[in-house]
Order: structure tokens, then C-alpha cells, then sequence
């Protein structure tokens, strides 16, 4: 990366940095404003940023893009909005006895951290910039973003739009190549997130670990779904083949694998196999099915169908129009089944990322449990069925970063609850107040009675008996 590129990264955290500091402190009005102008620049240049990634693409729904990364970031601005205030009130605190009857206060301040990095992935390349934005504003904070190489035509819109509705100082987007988001996630910020795979997610740590910076990583991995024996199959089918479809299966949440009942295996993959029916006819000519991002994507998942058919597995395509995708170079890929997976298929060792389902069966609901947890901890978790008590044995034998039950991926649109990672999966999380929370500071604020607290604590030289006294008590 050219020196100047560096430098120009330097610069803009530079005036960031020193307007945040002269601004101190900005009113609550200054954050929602800023929120008001994102969601104004969302809502003004919808249809043009919904053609950008369409054309970054190669074909992407232009209702998929307007619902994922426009009205859905909008709503989530809407949200923060409407609960700014209550997150920004300092929280009052308990103090030992007797210093709350005595005079001392006790408080903590949620408060702007600075300059807050946001390094965003091509899958959803608005939805992921745009969104960590609102609760970055919402902070108080200033935000640089680096969005992805991959989506060029959306970033480079992106870039333009934030420089009409924002000062340099407040909000910029820089581009480039790898090169560029390496240098970024290097820089001094106050608080950086990203957003992508795991190991890219473990070079962004250690990359931010040498300035100390604190990190937000949502990852992926992969998100197992468990099918009850008492779970309504063709229900549960439709719904996998939607999360496992939309996007094609670009969704970091998006179901991995399928773990469903030995006796049942052939029923769930015909449930799923009907919803795909369902939902996507056609696929070719099909605007609401997307292409895979770019060749190496797309050869990529072509190359761990192949390895699982070379290690004996079973490939089943779901085309329902007998469509020719050979013949074709939108780089669209219709659903494929894997069925007699083993752990040495790549397909069962990596993150997916496409329109590849392994299936795996079960004798009792335990074994699915115990595979689970002997593997990575996922992002997302996925039960379906009525059994109860089966229910709360997967969720509280098992860790994810967060669950649905009887659906796949909904919870990270639930504005309230926090969307987060652990372990491998990712550390940190936004939306909800947690989100909040996460890009200020927690600053506790404690002010001292005028009586003499440090004698009546024993602390005051010469020790003795009211020394031993003040020990006792403590002790009970």
C-alpha cells in the first residue's frame, strides 16, 4: 500500500480525534441528528445503492436489498432514536455501608469512547456498514468504515453519499484493497469492528491488540440446526431452505449443517427439497435468487461439492426447473444436499458461505448435543420441535453466540436483543442496549462525603483497634 494511502488514514483519524476531544461534551441532539442524517442518506439513494449491489453481484433481488440492508438499517436507527435517552441516563450505584447515609454518591456514566473503526464484509455491504453505525452515533462516537473490495460499485457509492451528508470529522469511508483494511484495523482507534470470517478475524485482533484497541468481532462458523422428532418437517423445511437460500447462502448466520432424526432423514430432506420447490421454481432467469459474489467464491463451493462427493458422499441438487447451470456463467448455484457426510469432508470442516447443506443424522437428540459441543462454538444455534423438555436440554447443554427456535437466523433482527458471537464465533455484541453499552465507556464517577471516611474505615495511621474493628465487619 502506497505510504500516501497510509497517511491519508492517519489524517482523517487525526481530525476525527481532535474534534471529538473540542466538541466535549455534545448533547444528545448532536447524536440524533447524525443518526437522523444516516437514515435520510439510506432512505434518499435506496434505489441507487440497491442497484450498486446488484451490480456488484452479478444479481442480487432488488426487494432482498431494500428489505436486508435499506428498511431493515433504517428500523434499526429508528430504534436507536427512540431509546438514546434512557441508554445515555447515568445509572445510580450502591455504596458499602454507611457511606450512602453518610453523604457519598455513587454513579456510572455511559460515555462517548472516540473514534470507533468499522471494517465491513461484502455480504451484506450496507446493512453491515450502516448498521454498527447507528449505535456508534448513538455513542456518541466519530466512525471511519472500510467497507469490502468484493461489493467495489456499493463502497464506492457508499464513500460519496457519507461525504455529502457528513463532515469528515464525524463520519468518512475510506476504500481500497486488502492492503487498505489492513492498515485500518492497525490504526489507533478507540474501538474497532469487524465484521467476517474467523481468521481474518484473528489477524484484525492481533492486528488492533498492538495499539490495545478493544474489538467487536462478529464471525461465523458454523450454525448447526437440530430437528426434533416431533418438529412439523414440512414447516421446519420451508424455513431452512429460506435462510439456507436467501442472499444464496451468504449469510454469516445462514444453517451449516442439519442434524435431523436417523428414521427421518429422508422426510427432512423432502421437506427441505419442497421448500426450495416452493419459494424458487426457477432459478437461472430468477431475480429473486442471488449469484454467488465473484469467481473464486463460486469455485470455491463447487470445490467442497466435489470433495464430499470424492469421499463417498451423496450429492442431491435441488432443481426444480431442470435448469442447466453448467451452461451458465451468472455464477448461480442451486441448493446441494449433502447426505453420508464425515468430519474429513472440507464441507464439514469450514464455514459454508453458499447454497451447500450437509445433513447428519441422530439416534438420540444427545449425540447431535454432543457433536455440537465438541466442535467450535457457532454464532447461531437452531432447534425446531415441541418437545419441551428437549428443547431446554439442547439450550442449556450447548453454547452459541445466540438462538432461534423453530426458525433459522431471525434473531439477529430482533433490534433489543443483542447479536454476538463467542468464541470462534465472534466476542462483543450490538443492537439491544447491550449494543450501546458496548461502544461507550463505563465510567464510574464516586464522590466522597466531607466526613472523615478514611478514619472511620480504620484506613488513617496509626492502625490499631478501630482498625481490627473496621476489618471485622467487613468480614461478617
Amino acid at each position: 500500500m502506497a505510504d500516501d494511502k497510509q497517511a491519508e488514514l492517519e489524517r482523517i483519524l487525526q481530525v476525527q480525534r481532535t474534534s471529538f476531544t473540542k466538541a466535549r461534551p455534545e448533547g444528545l441532539d448532536v447524536r440524533k441528528d447524525r443518526i437522523r442524517r444516516a437514515m435520510d442518506l439510506l432512505k434518499t439513494h435506496a434505489d441507487a445503492l440497491c442497484d450498486a449491489m446488484n451490480e456488484d453481484f452479478g444479481n442480487r433481488s432488488r426487494h432482498q436489498s431494500m428489505l436486508t440492508d435499506i428498511a431493515g438499517t433504517v428500523g434499526f436507527g429508528k430504534y436507536c432514536l427512540k431509546h438514546v435517552d434512557s441508554w445515555a441516563k447515568p445509572s445510580r450505584r450502591k455504596l458499602q455501608f454507611p457511606l450512602g447515609l453518610i453523604g457519598s454518591k455513587g454513579e456510572v456514566r455511559y460515555e462517548p469512547k472516540g473514534v470507533v473503526g468499522i471494517l465491513s464484509p461484502w455480504n451484506f455491504p450496507v446493512n453491515l456498514s450502516f448498521g454498527p453505525l447507528m449505535q456508534v452515533l448513538a455513542a456518541g462516537n466519530r466512525a471511519m468504515i472500510k467497507p469490502s473490495e468484493f461489493t467495489e460499485a456499493t463502497s464506492e457509492l457508499s464513500r460519496e453519499l457519507v461525504a455529502r451528508y457528513f463532515d469528515e470529522s464525524e463520519v468518512a469511508v475510506v476504500t481500497g484493497p486488502p492492503e487498505v483494511a489492513q492498515a485500518f484495523s492497525s490504526l489507533p482507534f478507540d474501538h474497532l469492528v469487524f465484521t467476517g470470517s474467523t481468521a481474518t478475524g484473528r489477524k484484525v485482533m492481533e492486528a488492533a491488540a498492538k495499539n490495545l484497541v478493544p474489538v467487536t468481532l462478529e464471525l461465523g462458523g458454523k450454525s448447526p440446526v437440530i430437528l426434533g422428532r416431533d418438529a412439523d418437517f414440512e414447516k421446519a423445511g420451508e424455513r431452512i431452505a429460506l435462510g439456507k437460500m436467501l442472499n444464496a447462502g451468504q449469510i454469516c448466520l445462514a444453517p451449516d449443517y442439519l442434524f435431523v432424526p436417523e428414521e427421518r432423514e429422508e422426510g427432512a430432506i423432502a421437506a427441505v427439497e419442497l421448500g426450495v420447490h416452493t419459494m424458487y421454481p426457477t432459478m437461472l432467469d430468477n431475480d429473486d435468487y442471488a449469484s454467488v459474489v465473484t469467481d473464486k467464491h463460486f469455485e470455491r463451493l463447487q470445490g467442497l461439492v466435489q470433495d464430499a462427493r470424492d469421499k463417498g458422499a451423496e450429492v442431491i441438487e435441488v432443481n426444480p426447473g431442470n435448469e442447466d447451470f453448467s451452461a451458465s456463467n451468472a455464477r448461480k448455484m442451486p441448493l446441494t444436499i449433502l447426505r453420508n457426510v464425515t468430519d474429513d469432508m472440507q464441507a464439514m470442516q469450514e464455514e459454508i458461505f453458499g447454497p451447500v447443506l450437509p445433513v447428519r443424522t441422530y439416534g438420540a437428540v444427545s449425540e447431535a448435543i454432543d457433536y455440537i459441543n465438541a466442535n467450535d462454538r457457532p454464532l447461531g444455534l437452531y432447534y425446531f420441535g415441541d418437545d419441551s423438555g428437549e428443547r431446554e436440554e439442547v439450550l442449556r447443554r450447548t453454547v452459541s453466540g445466540g438462538v432461534t427456535v423453530d426458525d433459522v437466523v431471525m434473531h439477529v433482527s430482533m433490534e433489543d436483543m443483542p447479536f454476538g458471537g463467542i468464541g470462534p464465533s465472534g466476542m462483543g455484541s450490538y443492537h439491544g442496549p447491550e449494543g450501546f453499552r458496548e461502544f461507550s465507556h463505563a465510567r464510574s464517577v464516586y464522590t466522597q462525603t466531607k466526613r472523615d471516611v478514611a478514619k472511620l474505615a480504620g484506613l488513617k495511621p496509626p492502625y490499631g483497634k478501630g482498625t481490627r474493628k473496621s476489618g471485622e465487619r467487613q468480614m461478617g
